[in-house]
């Protein structure tokens, strides 16, 4: 070939080619956006309205429904979900794989204008957003040591503006914080005293806070602007603000309330490890890179520390970038091992050291070239495309490896070394481009893979390709050029490592042996061929199936719910007694966060005042004897005695977002039938084994009073509905009048009652409303109260009421348990007009798999075609073929003995068996046809090729299996993602690698019989 040629001849432009080639790897790999798992795509847009002191069933019916409605004609939409809970709504669209989101974007804001003239007057503007995964928090930081309002003080001056000028930090928010207000006490014998409104209050308040640019004036030869100051410059300021009576008299705000500086009321606590605090959660720009972003955070903490006073703490509580950094460096540490491992079996095999680093600098050449190409493609540096790296690090060399054995054949001849390089390399050029082209091909059918199997299988398949294709160079370019150079004394026999040849020699001839046996017992060795397959295929209920395998990230979640309309203050009394039960597992939990009536980690948990989240980090999985799960279940025990709550104890996702494992959608017209079902549905599947906390969506009822306005009544006094209502909304959740800024910072000024005249129910049935004329009457004497309970929220899915049922699972696989599942659910009789429908994990393992097979099959297809055209022969790759098989018994053997789950990465390592089992086959059905046409009859043929290739053979397939032991065997953080994958590439290669050299000569040997009795009958046929 002219490539060979021209690389032997220019040695100097090659050795600077790979020079560029490794400086520009270099900087794309300091470039290069590090992070846990690839990016998943997920089109999904949200719709987020607000609707104030509305209950469910309102904001169901007068802004969930109306934007579900509009939405659903937007192309390419698959569901619509919504969630209409007190005061807000939630509308989820997710559209199917392949939408362009910006265009639909702008389809869903059409639609959503169309309807926005329907939502009730109060409703707040619908918020219209993209989904986006990569915006989770980066890191949690806590700030203790004084009160929340020193810490809330501290953290908005200083700490949140300082973290986000640091690099590649999008937003910091704080949690646990106290809100400055202004407060106005009212008085409300003053008020009646001097027959003011409140009304009237905050118009005055309104109408003196301003400030304007009222025109110009010419003074001289220049232009004056007017401006008209009135804004507040104090407190005092608002205390002093005139306000007209009734009876045409003036007064002062003071003189009908206490203003006082203070706080808004807490709707949720933070403690860090016991203590109050103010937690700062930190997110990136969508572009940076996960561990630098944490690292500029770490260097920017360490700074600021000397700024803050003296009894304020900063710590970092939560730091994702550490279990990236410790899974990155296990997969390194791997790769390494895997290298050192390929080496040692180069230099075992080929007993030179010139020669082991001719066709090992094909190994870091590949790597970073790989890098290169990611950069450029846009790929991250994660788990999976260093394992794609790990995983090709053995079959990187073969390329190599089939090149230079070549050569050594030409330097035996007596070729000089350039002659030898030259016509070893050409020779073979075509037949390894070929034999790398079929691994290659079983990724091309990606493009029909969609969802999370895609997003997962696409980086691990390009960083593959991309080394396989920057090997296949090396191998014709480089190896070539430096075999000239280096390979004086190529040829050794004897010496140190003679016994190595012996053995060698022993193993050939006990190969010889079994093959003479085999090709004498054809029907027998087929036969136990088949029965082996079946027996492997026996072992599938015993393997069972999973997802994605779970990483050991030492994250865990206690999510506690107290009964509905609990307060604050009793969340935290049932907090407390949970504290001193994690006590006892002190020596493993490293950092401990707790939000009352907050969102927790990553916005989880309630937001309600009867709900709080704690987020845990255990130590290091190296530092402790019990995995995140065991403690799962142990804290799970230990909590469950703890009275006037629900707890639940559960380890969290290693950095994707998947759902559930099991999730059971209940589909029906009403509510409270669905709430109901749903209760059953918990009660029967908790007798399943393996359902751990199985969790209905339904909560139960807030209780609530319903004010009736009894509006003829009310007309006689002069008042509307509308007016009662506001006055009962002002004395017990109070009214914002205006805006006081200071210092930069704007703040509410409130108009609110005092606490104990809005604080139980008698001051409900006692208050006082205002008519027009300024005299008082009882609330009782135009509304009608009753107690009731309420839903907390209402979820709908394409545009039908649904309630949701989610467990976890522990101690068997998600196959195994969705299975028993869906069986109990068949048994149940639902009511009429009702359904229920698998989700979670468990629909997306189902999709997944249905996917993989389908890509699968045309991953087979497109290597036949592959070798059809290397051969231009239809029969040679139908027995090559046959090796495919005989992979199953290697593949379900791992599994099973592995004790691991069919799940997405083993199944992705089955397509790539696909394409590398056959080169093994190739190689040998190639030489044996060499043979045959060289004179020798077909036994001989087969005798002498088998033994001959048993060597390469080796080779190839010891460099790519022990490449991959340290995968297999899970080293280091985060290893479990790839341990199915190099477990099936492992037992798939070693077990076909044996079938190939004994059923393949067998299988030959029957289709070349039939061939010439088909010819014999069509020649017969003719000659008739």
């Amino acid at each position: 070939m002219k490539l060979v040629k021209t690389s032997v001849k220019r040695p100097v432009g090659v050795i600077m080619i790979v020079l560029a080639i490794l400086a520009l790897g270099a900087v794309s790999l300091r470039s290069l956006t590090v992070d846990l798992f690839p990016k998943i795509d997920l089109p999904v847009a949200v719709v987020a309205t607000t609707y104030d002191d509305a209950a469910p069933q309102e904001v169901e019916n007068l802004i969930s429904r109306p934007i579900e409605s509009a939405v659903s004609t937007v192309e390419g939409i698959e569901t619509v979900q919504s969630q209409s809970q007190s005061g807000s709504s939630l509308v989820m669209l997710m559209f199917s794989n392949g939408t362009d989101l910006d265009q639909a974007l702008l389809d869903v804001r059409e639609s959503v204008d169309q309807v926005k003239g329907m939502l009730p007057d109060s409703a707040g503007e619908p918020n219209i957003m993209r989904f986006n995964p990569d915006q989770m928090p980066v890191m949690w930081v806590g700030l203790t040591g004084q009160d929340a309002a020193a810490l809330t003080e501290v953290a908005d001056d200083q700490v949140v503006p300082f973290f986000e000028r640091q690099g590649g930090v999008g937003s910091v928010s704080v949690e646990g914080g106290k809100e400055r207000e202004i407060q106005l006490i009212l008085d409300e014998s003053k008020l009646q005293q001097y027959g003011v409104t409140t009304q009237s209050i905050v118009q005055s308040l309104n109408s003196t806070n301003q400030s304007a640019s009222v025109g110009t004036v010419e003074k001289g030869n220049k232009d004056l602007q007017l401006r008209i100051t009135g804004e507040f410059s104090s407190v005092e300021d608002i205390k002093q603000t005139i306000v007209q009576t009734e009876a045409g008299a003036t007064i002062y705000v003071e003189d009908v309330a206490k203003v006082k500086d203070g706080f808004k009321e807490q709707s949720s606590l933070t403690f860090v490890n016991g203590k109050p605090s103010v937690v700062l959660s930190v997110l990136k720009k969508t572009d940076s890179n996960t561990v630098e972003v944490a690292t500029n955070i770490e260097d920017s903490i360490k700074e600021i520390k000397q700024e803050l006073p003296s009894d304020v703490n900063l710590d970092v509580i939560i730091d994702t970038s550490d279990f990236i950094q410790m899974s990155i460096d296990s997969v390194v540490q791997n790769i390494l091992i895997g290298g050192i491992i390929s080496i040692f079996i180069l230099l075992l095999f080929l007993k030179s050291i010139r020669a082991t680093i001719v066709i090992g600098l094909s190994i870091p050449i590949a790597i970073i070239t790989t890098f290169t190409l990611m950069y450029f493609t846009g790929e991250t540096l994660n788990i999976l495309t260093l394992g794609g790296l790990a995983l090709g690090l053995g079959m990187m060399v073969d390329s190599s490896i089939v090149i230079l054995e070549h050569i050594y054949s030409f330097r035996q001849k007596g070729y000089s070394l350039k002659d030898s390089a030259i016509k070893g390399a050409s020779e073979l050029a075509p037949a390894v481009i070929a034999s790398t082209t079929t691994t290659l091909v079983v990724f091309l059918p990606i493009i029909y893979v969609e969802g999370i199997a895609s997003d997962l299988f696409t980086p691990l398949a390009l960083a593959v390709s991309f080394s396989l294709i920057t090997s296949l160079v090396v191998a014709v370019t480089l190896v070539p050029m430096l075999s000239s150079k280096l390979l004086k004394k190529a040829i050794k026999d004897g010496g140190r490592r003679y016994w190595f040849d012996r053995f060698l020699d022993w193993i050939n001839d006990r190969y010889r042996s079994i093959l003479k046996w085999v090709l004498g017992h054809r029907k027998t060795s087929v036969f136990v061929t088949i029965l082996a397959i079946v027996g492997s295929l026996a072992l599938t209920p015993f393997i069972g199936a999973e997802f994605i395998p779970s990483a050991d990230q030492g994250q865990m979640e206690v999510r506690i719910e107290t009964a509905s309309g609990s307060s604050l203050k009793h969340t935290e009394e049932v907090v407390e007694k949970v504290n001193k039960e994690l006590e006892a597992f002190d020596s493993v939990i490293e950092t401990n966060y707790v939000s009352v009536g907050g969102g927790g980690f990553a916005g989880a948990g309630g937001g309600g005042a009867n709900q709080a989240t704690y987020t845990m980090q255990l130590i290091p999985s190296s530092e402790r004897e019990k995995t995140t799960n065991a403690v799962v279940q142990e804290m799970d025990e230990a909590l469950q005695d703890i009275p006037g709550a629900e707890i639940t104890v559960s380890s969290m996702d290693s950095g994707m977002s998947m759902g559930e494992p099991i999730q059971i959608k209940l589909k029906g017209p009403e509510h409270e039938v669905l709430t109901e079902l749903a209760d059953q549905v918990v009660d029967e599947i908790s007798t399943v084994d393996g359902i751990y906390n199985p969790e209905s969506a339904a909560s139960d009822g807030v209780p609530q009073m319903n004010i009736t306005v009894d509006k003829d009544k009310a007309a006689m006094y002069g008042l509307t509905q509308e007016q009662v209502l506001g006055q009962v909304q002002l004395q017990f959740t109070g009214q914002v009048a205006t805006k006081y800024r200071e210092d930069g910072q704007e703040m509410d000024v409130s108009l609110m009652y005092p606490e104990d005249q809005r604080s139980s129910i008698e001051d409900l049935h006692d208050m006082k409303i205002q008519t027009m004329q300024g005299s008082t009457i009882s609330l009782d004497e135009v509304a009608e109260f009753k107690q009731m309970s309420g839903p907390v929220s209402l979820l709908r899915e394409n545009q039908q009421p649904q309630m949701n049922v989610t467990s976890q699972i522990v101690d068997r696989d998600l196959g195994s348990i969705s299975s028993d599942v869906e069986s109990v659910l068949a048994s149940m009789n639902l009511p009429e007009g009702y359904s229920y429908e698998i989700g979670g994990q468990s629909q997306d393992m189902t999709d997944s798999f249905t996917d993989l097979a389908i890509a699968l099959v045309f991953s087979i297809f497109l290597v036949y075609a592959v070798m059809a055209i290397q051969f231009e022969n239809f029969l040679f790759p139908l027995i090559i073929m046959f090796a495919m098989p005989a992979t199953v018994i290697g593949v379900m053997l791992g599994l099973f003995i592995a004790d691991i789950p069919l799940s997405i990465p083993a199944f992705i390592g089955i397509i790539m068996l696909a394409g590398i089992v056959v080169n093994n086959s190739i190689v040998l059905v190639d030489y044996i046809n060499l043979l045959r046409k060289k004179g020798k009859d077909r036994y001989e043929a087969i005798l002498e090729a088998g033994p001959s290739r048993l060597r390469p053979i080796a080779m190839t397939t010891l460099t790519t299996i022990l490449a991959m032991v340290p995968l297999a065997l899970a080293l280091g953080e985060g290893a479990e993602t790839q341990q199915p994958l190099a477990v099936t590439i492992i037992f798939g290669l070693g077990v076909s690698s044996i079938f190939t050299l004994l059923l393949i000569p067998v299988i030959y040997t029957l289709f070349d019989d039939l061939t010439a009795k088909i010819t014999r009958r069509n020649k017969n046929t003719e000659e008739a």
